[in-house]
């Protein structure tokens, strides 16, 4: 493990005010890098929850500070958003003796395909189904504010269909098609596995993907089953991806990129 003991971590999330379950995944991985004993400071913020991007970089006491960001692709929230709210001025900003090293979303690793893989096999819960009957959708965000949000689904699922694991893969989006309420139509395979591309299960991961995959109305209410018969098709829909334990490794080798990109 590298050595960061003069320097603080803040672990960057989205978080909720309408689902709690949205900040647990980087309060999880908050706590297994403090284990590692890696850094001085491990501090996490959020841009919809207590403690605030602007607080807690306001707590931090170090006087080099990494920000990692909790996000899938670089979009509108990690170039827009963290950078307005932290005050950056790029990867590698210094301001009131501090030096802010800004590093690469979470969802950019190599390792988050292996992440997906195992949340796609674990679905599945010992279900013997032959995998060339299976499509593997990858449910992203998207958004028209940034292509990035899109691409980065996109490069995924062109690693996954060389792995040539499953008979299909295919990308779906909410908020740009094809988009998720059209899955049937995208694919003529039997059996269908939907991976959020997603760090938390939290409100769009949780609840509104299983209503646009028509799995369920109210997730609340209702919940769904795994696997849910509709459309003459088996579908199953399983996690997202930053409880996974190995994250908090992959945090830290994000975190030692860009100290070796900003020189340190």
């Amino acid at each position: 493990m590298p050595d960061f003991s003069d320097a603080a971590l803040i672990l960057a999330g989205h978080g909720s005010t309408v689902n709690s379950d949205s900040s647990r995944p980087t309060w999880e991985q908050a706590e297994r890098i403090k284990s590692l004993g890696v850094f001085a400071e491990v501090h996490v913020g959020f841009w919809k929850e207590s403690p605030s991007f602007r607080d807690v970089l306001g707590a931090v006491r170090a006087s080099r500070v990494f920000i990692a960001p909790l996000f899938t692709a670089e979009g509108y929230f990690t170039m827009e958003i963290l950078p307005r709210e932290f005050g950056l001025e790029g990867r590698v900003t210094k301001r009131e003796g501090k030096e802010i090293i800004y590093c690469d979303p979470l969802g950019l690793h190599p390792y988050m395909l292996e992440a997906l893989l195992k949340s796609a096999q674990a679905v599945l819960a010992g279900t013997p189904v032959d995998p060339e009957t299976i499509c593997l959708m990858v449910a992203g965000h998207g958004t028209p504010r940034n292509p990035n949000s899109k691409s980065v689904v996109a490069d995924v699922v062109e690693r996954l269909r060389a792995l040539r694991i499953y008979g299909d893969c295919q990308g779906v989006f909410m908020e740009e098609p094809p988009f998720i309420r059209d899955w049937a139509a995208l694919t003529d395979c039997k059996n269908v596995i939907v991976v959020p591309y997603f760090i938390s299960d939290g409100l769009h991961s949780f609840e509104d993907i299983p209503v646009m995959l028509g799995i369920t109305e109210n997730v609340r209410e209702q919940g769904f089953r795994n696997p849910t018969h509709i459309h003459g098709r088996r579908i199953w829909y399983a996690r997202a991806l930053g409880a996974e334990p190995r994250v908090a490794e992959v945090i830290v080798a994000l975190v030692r990129d860009a100290a070796r990109t900003a020189g340190g």
